[in-house]
């Protein structure tokens, strides 16, 4: 087995919870996952947790990522007649044992808290130190920052996430301008720089450093969002590859972070 970097693949949005028929972001992590895999099926844990384990989200990773493809799994931690639920000594082991851990959107305040009275939280930190690869969009983009935008609960407001990678993150940044003006106003107030991404833009990072930013629509774009001396917000478009070779249809309802 090849030890792989620490990874993160954060989607501004997308995946399977909202693009129906567009893999292509889901393609890209599974193929993170491939590398260096022990088996002979890359081993994928679903955390549905920010939907409050949803069964409408689970049936639906199930059908993304068939047991022909991975060796598929998911963790709730709301049902308990469902899913992974040992002692947490052995979801530990579990989770270390992972190829790919997905995280689906929804509250991300919710996700968090819960993962913290469970001790989920150095779990998932572990995993990343020991090269499992760590992916998800909206919520499950925000939760691995310092800081990041929510506004699943109303008004948009500042989260302070895992803390992962040492900066501050905004999802569904083109399609919701509440969020841009939010993040906007917290960065003029303190909050640390980072990026922004609208919906079918992932970033990917190698340790802690932005490697590659990647596209699952044409059009989609992420920026690097900061402040300068004088307090003004500045946004830098970033360089995105687009993952197909054509633009690729319709998107389903987001379970928005």
């Amino acid at each position: 087995m090849v030890r792989r970097l620490p990874q993160i693949v954060a989607f501004g949005g997308g995946g399977f919870s909202m693009e129906a028929g567009n893999p292509l972001l889901d393609d890209y992590v599974l193929e993170l996952a491939r590398e260096g895999c022990s088996g002979p099926r890359p081993r994928v844990c679903f955390l549905p947790t920010a939907s409050g384990d949803a069964d409408h989200y689970v049936c639906r990773f199930y059908r993304h990522f068939p047991a022909s493809v991975v060796e598929s799994s998911h963790v709730s931690l709301f049902r308990r007649e469902q899913g992974v639920h040992p002692e947490l000594s052995d979801l530990r082991e579990h989770l270390l044992r992972q190829d790919l851990i997905y995280v689906g959107g929804g509250s991300v305040i919710s996700a968090l808290g819960v993962w913290r009275a469970h001790g989920v939280d150095a779990m998932l930190r572990q995993a990343w130190e020991q090269g499992v690869v760590l992916c998800g969009p909206s919520a499950g983009s925000l939760c691995w920052f310092e800081e990041g935008v929510t506004a699943f609960h109303g008004p948009a407001t500042t989260v302070r996430g895992l803390g992962l990678l040492p900066w501050s993150n905004c999802v569904h940044y083109g399609g919701e301008p509440v969020r841009r003006l939010e993040y906007h106003r917290a960065l003029a107030a303190g909050v640390c720089p980072g990026y922004a991404c609208e919906d079918g833009v992932a970033l990917h990072f190698v340790g802690q450093e932005l490697a590659h930013v990647v596209g699952s629509r044409p059009h989609a774009r992420a920026y690097r969002v900061e402040t300068k001396s004088d307090g003004a917000v500045v946004e830098t478009v970033l360089k995105t590859r687009y993952l197909g070779t054509a633009a690729v249809g319709a998107s389903d309802r987001a379970l928005a972070a």
